[in-house]
């Protein structure tokens, strides 16, 4: 078999380009964890803060900022202090950021357990935590996780 450098130079371009081009998920999944306070009240218009670090299985972690927005029929004053989240879905640690759509009804008086799912595209996270206060309702809206 005989082959043109003329025509090799141009195919091995072309094979390292593709390969440049393969999305950052060709390495694998990474496992991730959450761990976070949070703190907010609701009077129709629920809303949070808090913080927390996010912490992953090739030793990377982010210290991280989460906001909760929605609305829906709620009431309530709520904390929750070393709340745990586990992701599903990741490639990179930068992943978790972004917006998850999240939905829940809930009732609690004194201290609470709190756990729930929420998705943003192919990446999941589950929540768990127990606080203090009081709250009831239904709510929809969104949890935020920013740098």
């Amino acid at each position: 078999m005989n082959l043109r450098p003329t025509l090799l130079i141009p195919a091995l371009a072309a094979g390292l380009l593709a390969v440049a081009a393969m999305p950052a998920h060709a390495a694998g999944p990474i496992d991730c964890k959450l761990r976070f306070d949070l703190s907010g009240w609701s009077v129709f218009y629920k809303t949070g803060k808090g913080s927390g670090t996010v912490s992953c299985d090739n030793g990377q972690s982010m210290p991280v900022q989460i906001r909760t927005k929605g609305g829906g029929l709620s009431f309530g004053k709520t904390e929750i202090k070393d709340g745990t989240g586990e992701f599903s879905g990741l490639y990179r640690i930068e992943d978790v950021l972004g917006t998850y759509a999240t939905a829940e009804a809930h009732a609690s008086a004194g201290t609470a357990t709190k756990a729930q799912v929420m998705t943003k595209g192919d990446v999941s996270l589950a929540l768990a935590g127990k606080g203090e206060g009081w709250s009831v309702g239904v709510a929809f809206g969104k949890f935020v996780i920013e740098r």
